[in-house]
């Protein structure tokens, strides 16, 4: 058996690894870093590829299946991962192949009726929500609860609609007055709201830079925790489609699993309600919302779709419009769409940095 690692020009044998993972109900991401086949002569036996640190678009043929060609796909891949230094590693599979890569080192995060997210770090989520809860007790929330409930609420239990504990997600790439109001009309119908910072770094404004302007940005709203997601929310693992374009199957697969992930943070927090705000202009945003309001629900996790604000304009204030004008090198007309504290790390050096590199895409 010869493993070969397959190129975009290879059309005749990315067609073959395309036939292979049709005959399992699967299809090739158009978002990959690495491809690679197990080859019998010209006959192609199984297949995997990765992108960034997940594991993904891995199939046998059907006539091989139980020869431990899986285990030979994912040990290369594996091993190709951290000959690049990458060390926590996911791997997306459908529902019912799941139980057998426990085998080969991986293990459920999430899993919807379609489809299982799986990392190669046993503890790794558990340690992810421990983490949270502690942030949570540390700043006396008693894991979002106050006292008298925390004391009086069976195990498990969420807390009482009298005590809303409130979430978002965010990118914030940057911070703008659209996502100030969206904290704002959050805090204010909750005890206590979560917001989850996006930590995946490939945006225009760096990670430590958006966590920085959340932070500065929300630090008068005194019931707000602010969290790093790590790669358990809106990440390369979860949900690749938030930053590379992809179908809307697999958009929506992946927003689902997002949302499958994100359930047993609330049930670790007792999170009650998920605020998102209405996404008409970014579809992968919008199929996000979708899968929330499809997954939330049967969790008895409420939904809040809330409207953009316009501030004192007519065009929705958004992160994108902000860039845009960065490009165009039109600081008067970002004023009045950030905060002050956005306005001035925008006035900065590395501000006026982030924005030469937007003039050049």
């Amino acid at each position: 058996m010869d493993i070969r690692r397959l190129y975009p020009g290879d059309s005749a044998s990315l067609q073959q690894i395309r036939a292979l993972l049709a005959r399992q109900g699967l299809t090739l991401d158009n978002n990959l870093e690495y491809t690679m086949g197990l080859w019998e002569g010209e006959r192609l036996l199984a297949t995997g590829s990765f992108y960034r640190n997940t594991l993904r678009c891995l199939a046998v043929d059907e006539d091989y299946q139980g020869e431990g060609l899986m285990a030979m796909v994912v040990t290369h891949l594996v091993s190709e991962l951290f000959q690049r230094g990458r060390r926590e590693l996911f791997m997306y599979t459908k529902q019912d192949m799941a139980p057998r890569f426990e085998g080969l080192g991986f293990y459920p995060v999430a899993v919807t009726p379609q489809v299982a997210l799986l990392s190669n770090r046993r503890e790794g989520f558990a340690q992810y929500l421990a983490g949270l809860q502690q942030t949570t007790r540390d700043t006396g929330y008693q894991h979002s609860l106050p006292k008298a409930d925390a004391d009086a609420a069976p195990a498990g239990r969420s807390p009482s609609a009298n005590s809303q504990v409130g979430a978002i997600v965010m990118n914030a790439n940057p911070f703008t007055l659209g996502h100030r109001w969206l904290v704002e009309q959050a805090a204010c119908r909750c005890q206590v709201l979560h917001l989850f910072m996006v930590s995946e770094d490939v945006s225009a404004f760096p990670r430590a830079v958006r966590e920085r302007l959340i932070r500065e940005g929300t630090v008068d709203l005194h019931n707000v925790l602010c969290h790093p997601t790590g790669p358990y929310l809106v990440s390369s693992a979860t949900f690749p489609a938030y930053f590379l374009p992809e179908g809307e199957a697999l958009t929506l697969a992946q927003a689902r699993i997002d949302a499958a992930v994100f359930v047993r943070i609330a049930q670790a927090l007792h999170i009650t309600d998920r605020f998102v705000g209405e996404e008409p202009l970014s579809p992968a945003t919008a199929l996000y919302n979708r899968a929330m309001g499809e997954v939330l629900p049967d969790a008895g996790i409420r939904l809040h779709v809330l409207p953009r604000t316009t501030g004192e304009g007519t065009e929705p204030i958004s992160a994108s419009r902000v860039r845009a004008l960065l490009a165009e090198g039109n600081m008067e007309a970002v004023c009045p769409l950030v905060p002050s504290t956005t306005f001035a790390f925008l006035q900065s050096e590395e501000g006026q940095d982030i924005a030469a590199a937007l003039r050049k895409v």
